[in-house]
């Protein structure tokens, strides 16, 4: 595993640009982290007790977001400013099911009806078998912000990326999980099967799940990680609770190891970040398995339905996985960066009347007033007559505009 991050690592730090961008390809903004409970919390990245959100968001930014690098040097008697864009060499994880990070580029990301952006992951393939290896899936929303406060909100519209299980007959929608904070100093519950599991009472949870042998259960310990899974700048919370979507377990245990069982974790097809190795065309992979990105023709709403969205100003990815493989820990989605394909890509021309920015003019875009109206937001896209304010009359051009 270190083998193949190493190589990830080294492969993107190699790519810089020696021109200056239009726009910064890279991830530039972490708005928001709220991991589950995991083995790697408060490692990738450090945290401490009681630090302020805002510190871990800047650490976060450090391990997963570009940066612009600025070296002037003098070469013959001239001064020269090479500019470069450097991708940022770490990853954070989410944890358990439902942990999720909110993150974003300095422009948004303009739909160009193909492979438009990519979140890495660290996923690889096992040298046991080619179908799998470590996948950690996590779901892709996509956020545009309807608001215009230039940042994720409520007023603000999500989408989901529909991935190759989105309808697949056990992906559970409506998905809801809830952690209880543990007592650090309890006695712990070794796993009588497994010496690497040092507590298997540590971190309780429950849930909705359609299978009610699956309702609750614990996060066990492991020896590899004796550090606090819960977040150490949450420790005022009691509990924590995620909502959306479960993927089925894709994990299967091959035998023993040596000593230890083999767990492989094996592939979806497609749309899902950490779940297959990254694009090759940006790294070194020997298997011919990889992810080459996400479409935003993905985007289907709380419905399911196919949704045309002409940009998204966010990208939000949480861990999908309720999922506990031994010695190896609970699968939990890792975000190693992303990139934009297309930073240059110009916006269209926003259409008359569509504010939630889905490329369509219905009741939606009516409602999306109402919100902002009570709410007391005005954004250009709301003003749809361009009196200067975002009132009833409003309500009434964007009806007008879908009687026509």
């Amino acid at each position: 595993m270190n083998r193949v991050r190493n190589i990830v690592l080294a492969a993107l730090a190699v790519m810089t640009a020696l021109s200056v961008w239009g726009n910064h390809p890279w991830l530039s903004r972490v708005y928001q982290y709220r991991p589950a409970p995991g083995q790697f919390i408060n490692t990738l990245p450090v945290c401490r007790v009681g630090e302020h959100e805002d510190s871990v968001l800047a650490r976060c930014e450090a391990s997963i977001c570009g940066y612009i690098d600025t070296t002037t040097t003098t070469f013959h008697g001239q001064t020269i400013t090479r500019i470069d864009t450097v991708w940022a060499e770490s990853m954070v994880s989410l944890g358990g099911c439902g942990g999720y990070v909110i993150v974003g580029f300095d422009h948004p990301v303009v739909n160009m009806h193909t492979w438009d952006f990519e979140i890495w992951g660290n996923a690889f393939v096992s040298d046991r078998d080619s179908h799998g290896g470590s996948s950690e899936p996590g779901i892709v929303m996509v956020g545009v912000d309807t608001d215009g406060d230039g940042v994720p909100s409520d007023g603000d519209r999500w989408y989901e990326l529909a991935g190759s299980e989105y309808d697949h007959p056990t992906t559970q929608h409506d998905y809801t999980i809830t952690y209880y904070r543990p007592d650090e100093n309890k006695q712990r519950t070794p796993s009588r099967v497994d010496p690497f599991l040092n507590d298997t009472t540590y971190i309780r949870w429950t849930s909705n799940d359609v299978d009610p042998d699956s309702t609750s259960g614990y996060m066990s310990r492991n020896t590899y990680h004796n550090q606090p899974y819960w977040p150490l700048w949450l420790q005022g919370e009691e509990t924590m609770t995620f909502t959306g979507a479960k993927l089925r377990c894709n994990s299967i245990d091959l035998g023993t190891s040596g000593s230890q069982s083999y767990y492989v974790q094996y592939f979806f097809d497609w749309g899902y970040v950490d779940n297959l190795p990254n694009n090759p065309a940006r790294m070194p992979d020997e298997s011919g398995v990889y992810n080459p990105g996400f479409k935003i023709d993905w985007a289907v709403d709380e419905q399911g339905r196919h949704v045309n969205l002409t940009h998204i100003d966010f990208v939000k990815v949480y861990n999908a996985m309720n999922q506990y493989c031994g010695w190896t820990g609970e699968t939990s989605t890792e975000v190693a960066g992303g990139i934009d394909f297309h930073p240059d890509a110009e916006l269209p021309a926003a259409r008359p009347g569509d504010v939630n920015g889905d490329g369509e003019v219905n009741v939606s875009d009516v409602n999306a007033v109402i919100d902002l109206i009570i709410a007391g937001e005005r954004t250009p896209a709301a003003d749809v007559n361009q009196d200067g304010e975002v009132n009833v009359s409003d309500v009434n051009a964007v009806i007008d505009l879908i009687l026509q």
